[in-house]
């Protein structure tokens, strides 16, 4: 009997609102949640993961567009439902002819992303995965408020002589340096581990 062939797929992760653009090529497995790929996203980026996230996507058996994420009681008053990331698997709304969808980190300072699926792989031998095998530039420093904060912000970083310089920099803990990005330098969390750690349950 042939063995069935895992399968990878190669995402594009871009923020939106930000030039020079900064962006994450990953490849995770076929069989990834959801809430995997959120996790892959945020480290990928660089993000620390400690705000809310969704989906934006539209699902193919009905052509609606509908939220994935983290549901909360407050939708019981609202006119969407956000269906559980853990629950949905992404091979099941993203292919040829649904390539695309929003990944929205942080509902307050609102990092949007565009997620584009730009093929399928056969896995290979001896590499782990998800992982990260290209990208631009650093990500925004986590509560510095959305694409407009962090254009101020990267302009207070770039002049010295600004009277907020010295305050940013203590702020950040340190140096920032906007165009560094090394994909080597990603680690990947366990997605279940992290469930565990945001819930209090495997």
């Amino acid at each position: 009997m042939k063995k069935k062939q895992d399968i990878i797929y190669q995402f594009k992760i871009t923020l939106k609102d930000i030039k020079p653009l900064i962006w994450r090529r990953i490849q995770v497995p076929k069989k990834y949640t959801f809430w995997d790929l959120h996790v892959a996203i945020q480290d990928a980026m660089g993000w620390y993961d400690c705000h809310l996230h969704e989906f934006e996507i539209v699902n193919p058996l009905t052509g609606k567009k509908i939220i994935i994420g983290i549901p909360n009681e407050d939708e019981d008053f609202a006119n969407y439902k956000t269906l559980p990331g853990w629950k949905q698997k992404i091979n099941d709304y993203f292919f040829k002819e649904n390539q695309s969808a929003n990944y929205i980190y942080d509902l307050g300072d609102y990092w949007e992303h565009k997620i584009t699926l730009e093929k399928k792989l056969l896995k290979e031998n001896n590499i782990t995965y998800p992982r990260c095998i290209k990208g631009k530039r650093a990500c925004p420093p986590e509560d510095c408020g959305g694409s407009y904060g962090y254009e101020n912000f990267s302009e207070i970083i770039r002049n010295p002589d600004d009277e907020q310089h010295e305050e940013m920099l203590e702020w950040l803990g340190g140096e920032f340096d906007p165009e560094h990005f090394d994909p080597r330098e990603v680690a990947f969390d366990d997605p279940a581990e992290r469930f565990r750690i945001a819930f209090g349950r495997g």
